[in-house]
Parts: C-alpha cells; structure tokens; sequence
C-alpha cells in the first residue's frame, strides 16, 4: 500500500490529489455479497437514486443470497429496484448460493478470469465486475475505463478529452497501482467526492451522503 502511494504522489498528474486527500486505500469487502448487490443498484442511475434503493432493500429484506431469493419479486420491486434489476439481483443470488461465489475462491484468480467469472452471471457487465475486483476483492491494479467518473477524472487532471483507449494507455503508467490512481481520479470531480469516501469505507447501510463511483456503461 505504502509502495503505491509513494509512486503515486511523485505523478505529475495524481500527485496533487494524493497531496490535497492522503493516502486512500483499496480493502476487500467484509461482505462480498452486499457489496456486489450495491454495484447492481448503481448501474445507470444518480447517486442519490441508488442510495434510496439501497436503504429500502436493506431495510425490507435480508441481503444475503438466501434473503434476496426468499423474497417475493414484488417486495424487491417495492423497494425501488426496477423489474431487470430485480431479475439481476436474484441471478447474482443463486450465483452466490450455487456456485459458492465468495472471495477464498477468487484468491490468486488473475483480474481478467474474475471478470470472465462474473459477467457469465446474467446482469453483470464489465463496469460491475471491476467495481467486485476494486472493491469487494481489494485488487490495486484495475483501471475501470468504463466509468464516467473516471473520464471526468483524467479530463481534469489531464485537461484532454480522450477515448477509452487512448486512457488506457495513459493509465498504463501507474501500474501496478491503478484501483489507487482511480481512487484519485474520482477524488478529481468535487460532485462525487462524497460518494467515493463511502465507497472507501465500504458503507452499504444507508450512512453517508453518496451511493457510488459514478455510473458505468452497463
């Protein structure tokens, strides 16, 4: 950790934020399975529309894989998940509770098979996936392309608009340390800074002011 932010605080374009917000950490998850349902929730929409869904599914039923598929589609839906969310949730439900999904089976799993893994799972897409290897499984070198806060991020540390690929290439630069350097890159757009500090502290109950990274292409 202290390797990553070292190198990072020498980078003329993260530098800064590692200066302006210390030392930001990636940690695995202490509920893989809530956290997963959490991304889920995120997709495509605002933060704050994600974070009232969040609260009403944590307080109208149990989030836990047998929870969520104990519960009526009805009771799901009345909590603010639409009818394709409500049929993601449940996929990820019987993944966790069939396949025995959990982080000591992806222990030494390389990123790219992780992501193959999980978006087999109907519902899950490549944005979703990442945000499970950033932030469920603790993994320091993925670089969620996908997400638009990203983007925003390296248009305003870098002042260029680039393309994906063309941001990949840049981000080549700070591995093995690129979940850190997206943690700065969100840290860049003021309008979700809150929303990354949740994310950081891993809050899936309802305290915080956010309820995401930013929105993903999924």
């Amino acid at each position: 950790m202290g390797h990553a932010h070292e190198r990072l605080r020498d980078d003329p374009d993260l530098g800064p934020l590692v200066a302006a917000h210390g030392d930001l950490v990636i940690e695995p998850a202490d509920d893989f399975f809530r956290r997963f349902v959490v991304s889920i929730l995120r997709q495509q929409v605002s933060m704050a529309s994600a974070a009232a869904t969040r609260d009403r599914l944590f307080e109208a039923v149990e989030v836990t894989p047998e929870g969520i598929l104990a519960a009526d589609d009805d009771r799901l839906r009345a909590a603010g998940l639409s009818r394709q969310k409500t049929r993601y949730v449940n996929n990820i439900a019987r993944a966790f509770r069939d396949d025995g999904l959990s982080r000591e089976q992806f222990e030494g799993v390389p990123d790219a098979a992780v992501i193959d893994e999980l978006t087999s799972i109907t519902g899950v897409g490549t944005w979703t996936a990442k945000m499970q290897l950033m932030f469920s499984l603790g993994r320091e070198d993925v670089f969620p392309v996908e997400d638009l806060g990203i983007r925003k991020g390296m248009r305003t540390v870098t002042g260029e608009d680039m393309d994906r690929g063309t941001m990949v290439e840049h981000a080549e630069r700070w591995a093995p340390y690129r979940s850190y350097a997206s943690l700065y890159l969100w840290r860049a757009g003021e309008d979700i800074a809150e929303s990354v500090a949740e994310v950081q502290t891993g809050s899936e109950s309802g305290t915080g002011a956010g309820s995401g990274t930013g929105v993903g292409s999924e």
